[in-house]
């Protein structure tokens, strides 16, 4: 079955090594075979992977994209380990994470680092408003 991918006027596309512009107007693509695909929104360059979380999307998204887990693994790895230490409440998201990687599920993995940036947002957003952190039943979200 053929991947649908409907693209906005201008939107971006990333389809293996190709980046596909749409022209002006709706487009529907049927995408069939074997290659990373990622919207324009999905995709995070070394300039805005600005926050530890996003820079551990960033090493999974390298990873998806050039299929080479081995070298952006140990940069991972070392990131993510750095994570749980400052936020140990967010290993189980972490371990989400390791496990789709460790099972070849790269796109799945970057939709649960997706969740760890929000989590990170989250995090960040109880911190500037003097929350002391979140509780218990929210985490691993």
């Amino acid at each position: 079955m053929a991947l649908k991918v409907e693209l906005k006027p201008g939107e971006k596309l990333l389809v293996g090594n190709c980046i596909i512009t749409n022209s002006d107007q709706r487009t529907r693509l049927f995408i069939e075979g074997s290659a990373p695909i990622l919207r324009e929104k999905d995709i995070l360059t070394s300039e805005t992977a600005n926050t530890p979380a996003k820079r551990i999307y960033l090493a999974v998204q390298l990873m998806y994209i050039d299929e080479n887990v081995d070298q952006a693994k140990d940069a991972y790895m070392q990131l993510a380990q750095d994570f749980a230490q400052a936020a140990p409440s967010s290993i189980k998201l972490i371990d989400q994470i390791n496990n789709e990687i460790l099972t070849g599920s790269l796109y799945k993995a970057l939709k649960a680092a997706q969740k760890l940036i929000e989590y990170e947002e989250d995090l960040l957003h109880n911190v500037s408003a003097g929350r002391p952190g979140i509780p218990a039943d929210d985490e691993g979200r």
